[in-house]
């Protein structure tokens, strides 16, 4: 599974606004290269809340425990949600966790040497419900796009509950 495969499986879905920084278009130099999807049915960014997956192809700061530093790494981050957090590592992130914590505090899980391809709770918003997958491939990839259509449901159910406030 490429990095260019997952973008245009998420791309796909309906609503998704992609981002994806790039230097001259006014975003920070870090982000450029990685790619952020929003359910955005309208095409607007949100001024609120996250997107609910991204790709990234380095660490950043406080997140180096993927190693995304190696030639050709990236990792897939998912906002699948606490209910698939539990049922994908098996731990629940502890109520009000940090979730800078990393995944070893926040899910009882850490990202191993050898962890390519393998679900994981995310390295550091574990606590949020994130999972993530270092380098994709073949054991992963139906995983991957259960995942991100999880996360994708999960995200028009929160737009659409903002779009109607008071109920």
């Amino acid at each position: 599974m490429t990095m260019d495969e997952i973008i245009d499986f998420t791309a796909g879905l309906d609503g998704v606004l992609t981002l994806r920084p790039a230097p001259g278009d006014g975003t920070p130099e870090i982000s450029w290269g990685d790619a952020f999807f929003y359910y955005a049915p309208d095409g607007t960014l949100p001024k609120t809340g996250q997107p609910f997956a991204t790709v990234v192809t380095k660490d950043y700061p406080g997140d180096t425990t993927s190693r995304l530093d190696r030639p050709g790494a990236y990792r897939v981050n998912i906002a699948a949600g606490k209910e698939e957090l539990a049922h994908r590592t098996g731990h629940t992130p502890a109520p009000g966790a940090d979730d800078t914590a990393g995944a070893a505090g926040a899910a009882g899980a850490a990202v191993a040497d050898d962890s390519d391809d393998t679900v994981i709770a995310h390295p550091v918003y574990a606590a949020a419900g994130w999972l993530a997958v270092v380098n994709p491939a073949g054991r992963t990839a139906e995983d991957v796009r259960q995942l991100l259509r999880t996360a994708h449901r999960l995200a028009r159910i929160r737009y659409e509950r903002r779009a109607r406030p008071g109920e």
